[in-house]
């Protein structure tokens, strides 16, 4: 259960974090920390803004998860039993291209810890206990560092190809290629993310919207079929390639 002070700290930080855009919806976070108050506490305060929140308690589940999910921002404590924040951070770099943005949320006060992680690679080091109004700006300060731009154009040309977003169309050297709404929008997330491995549970999860009655068969073929339609291919520009066991990733061949 959360304290008094917890609440009302945690209250504050809803109030804050109004505003914080239509896109918030679509950032999922990933937590470590072996203390369940905790836990539930960063939880509780991003869900309630519309994020999507996994929670682990052992270093290695969170690693797992990574190898199968995309997260946009992860949240590390350092003293963990199995694998150390420190440990996760370093994987992470050494693993995953373009690594999510990393925080560490841990008790260790230590100027030297401080300065490992950020030279590790971490985003911010936030030290136990902090309030959640404090957690919550600096959660935000760094998705505002990291987001990508985007046009408010309706249209978003990506070499020869431009984005219809308001009719769901797309065209190739000016000529219109017919997609469902399903293509347009996974055709869409690849573009916007080039260069980005996308797990197969995130296409899912982001076109979609739910994982239910749905297989990866399904995915897949939505795959194939963009893929032949848009000519994903070097010739073009650009290259839709297989990541084994995991996803899908767009590159820019130009």
């Amino acid at each position: 259960m959360l304290s008094l002070l917890q609440k009302l700290a945690y209250e504050d930080a809803g109030i804050y974090l109004q505003g914080a855009g239509p896109d918030r919806g679509g950032m999922k976070i990933g937590i470590v920390d072996d203390d369940d108050t905790m836990i539930e506490f960063v939880s509780r305060l991003f869900e309630s803004e519309g994020f999507r929140c996994a929670s682990f308690r052992r270093g290695r589940d969170l690693v797992s998860a990574l190898a199968r999910e995309t997260f946009d921002l992860l949240i590390l404590d350092w003293n963990m039993p199995d694998m150390s924040g420190m440990e996760i951070l370093q994987w992470v770099q050494a693993r995953l291209q373009p690594c999510p943005q990393v925080i560490m949320l841990t008790s260790r006060s230590d100027k030297d810890d401080v300065a490992a992680a950020l030279h590790a690679g971490a985003d911010d080091y936030i030290v136990k206990p902090e309030s959640a109004i404090v957690i919550a700006a600096r959660v935000r300060a760094v998705m505002r560092r990291t987001a990508p731009r985007t046009s408010p154009d309706r249209y978003e040309r990506f070499g020869t190809y431009v984005f219809d977003r308001s009719e769901e169309a797309v065209t190739l050297d000016g000529v219109p290629i017919t997609l469902t709404s399903k293509e347009f929008a996974l055709a869409y997330l690849f573009f916007s993310n080039q260069h980005k491995p996308l797990s197969r549970g995130y296409l899912m999860e982001a076109v979609w919207k739910s994982l239910a009655d749905l297989t990866t068969r399904t995915l897949d073929m939505h795959v194939s079929r963009i893929r032949t339609k848009l000519r994903l291919r070097s010739e073009n520009g650009f290259r839709l390639q297989t990541v084994f066991n995991y996803g899908y990733r767009l590159e820019d061949c130009r």
